[in-house]
């Protein structure tokens, strides 16, 4: 008797959400009206330099780009393209190494047309997490060269 009683057509009322405030010492603090960049919070987008490894798994032949963000460099038929990259903080955990990078394949029997075959964050320490699927080439990060306020210091003190 007690299924029977639980197939019934009407659907139960939702109750109405109640409106609360939020504690003050949980509210959201500002955002800075200074970009990150202006505010001296790392070194600026412009600056960094990222080291990427292209591999041609056909002759087994691996090379490494420095790029800037807004670089691009061609290696036979494909082009790395650099968009940004980025590093965690030296007091922020996990430790992670990041770049938007797009990649661009010459088509087959054509001079000079591409294809994009890939766009998007690839990082360091996470390399399955997002990956350049092609069967002859292989792009992956190997640096971000960037650096964050007070990490020279910390650095010095390390090496003493």
């Amino acid at each position: 008797m007690a299924l029977v009683a639980g197939c019934s057509d009407e659907v139960p009322e939702t109750p109405a959400t109640q409106e609360t405030e939020i504690p003050e010492d949980l509210q959201q603090a500002e955002m800075p009206e200074v970009p990150a960049d202006e505010a001296g919070i790392g070194t600026p987008m412009a600056e960094r330099v990222a080291t990427i490894g292209l591999l041609n798994k056909r002759n087994n032949v691996s090379q490494e780009f420095e790029l800037s963000p807004g670089e691009q460099r061609r290696a036979g038929d494909v082009i790395v393209r650099l968009q940004a990259c980025e590093r965690t903080a030296p007091w922020e955990m996990p430790k992670e190494t990041g770049a938007f990078v797009q990649v661009l394949v010459r088509q087959r029997g054509s001079e000079d047309q591409f294809a994009r075959i890939f766009s998007g964050w690839l990082f360091k320490n996470s390399p399955s997490l997002n990956v350049v699927e092609h069967p002859i080439y292989d792009v992956w990060v190997k640096d971000c060269a960037m650096s964050f306020p007070g990490e020279e210091a910390s650095d010095e003190a390390a090496s003493e």
